[in-house]
């Protein structure tokens, strides 16, 4: 028997008809757990079509997040400006931006992606460049957190499925470079689909792009689950949310998804992956 892969029309109305059974994610929250979030701020235009950073400002504040990856935080032509104020995110939220070799003088971002974080250390920044027909890129950024070292890649993948594919490959090799760190990769995945028809379906079984996928674009009436956040080892991730407040629904077309992570946790778990390995030689 033939199969066929479902049209983007049919998976969408999918999403659509099953909004509301989508998996939260969100097994047990702990207080202590730290807060990890991500947002695609859409270059800070609103779906009211005004450009206003401000509003974005106060959205990244709405979050109480320990570490922010934004999407699109640069224009996109011209000098690729950098769009937020960074001196006040940080006067305000004591967020402080991961400093990166910009493409552009004027720029924030590796190919838009900023990571902001609240407290801890940059052991070492890698930029990536992502393979397919869009210029793409990703950061992967070792933090010593408070709660312990944390590996984070954050990433916008393409609007194409061949080069998502690609990028996601890609990806895994720079995770393959220190299997054993707690890793994150959090971003705007640009992929509603879970299952074997997704295009993230490559990242297996280092992430599991089935779990934690809750709708977060468009921003008015969410259906589809763009944006994740991802976990390695997969229990590194506790409980994730969509950030849906009235201003962050007006201010992209993306909604902000905030993951509670136990990293003490992790690190138990891949420390006792690295005994049984030591054991076995």
């Amino acid at each position: 028997m033939r199969h066929t892969r479902p049209s983007v029309s049919a998976s969408i109305f999918a999403a659509v008809k099953n909004r509301n059974k989508r998996p939260t994610g969100v097994t047990k929250v702990v207080r202590n757990d730290t807060v990890i979030a991500s947002y695609n701020v859409h270059k800070c235009v609103g779906i009211d079509k005004k450009f206003d950073p401000d509003r974005i400002a106060h959205v990244i504040g709405e979050l109480g997040a320990d570490v922010v990856a934004v999407q699109e935080a640069d224009k996109r032509f011209g000098e690729r400006t950098g769009l937020l104020d960074l001196a006040r995110l940080e006067r305000e939220n004591n967020l402080v931006p991961v400093r990166v070799a910009s493409l552009y003088p004027k720029g924030h971002g590796w190919h838009g992606n900023l990571l902001l974080f609240r407290d801890g250390v940059v052991r070492r920044v890698q930029q990536l460049s992502l393979p397919g027909l869009e210029p793409r890129g990703a950061l992967v950024v070792d933090l010593d957190l408070e709660a312990g070292p944390l590996r984070i890649i954050a990433a916008h993948l393409g609007l194409l499925r061949h080069s998502r594919m690609q990028q996601s490959e890609a990806i895994l090799n720079a995770v393959h470079a220190d299997p054993s760190r707690p890793t994150l990769l959090l971003g705007d995945l640009n992929e509603w689909r879970v299952g074997k028809g997704s295009s993230l379906h490559f990242l297996h079984p280092v992430f599991d792009p089935a779990k934690n996928a809750v709708p977060s674009f468009p921003s008015r009436f969410p259906v589809l689950a763009l944006d994740r956040v991802l976990g390695h080892p997969h229990s590194l991730v506790t409980g994730i949310e969509v950030h849906d407040t009235p201003l962050a629904r007006v201010a992209s077309d993306h909604l902000p998804i905030k993951a509670y992570v136990d990293l003490k946790g992790a690190l138990a778990e891949t420390a006792g992956l690295r005994d049984k390995v030591s054991l076995a030689r």
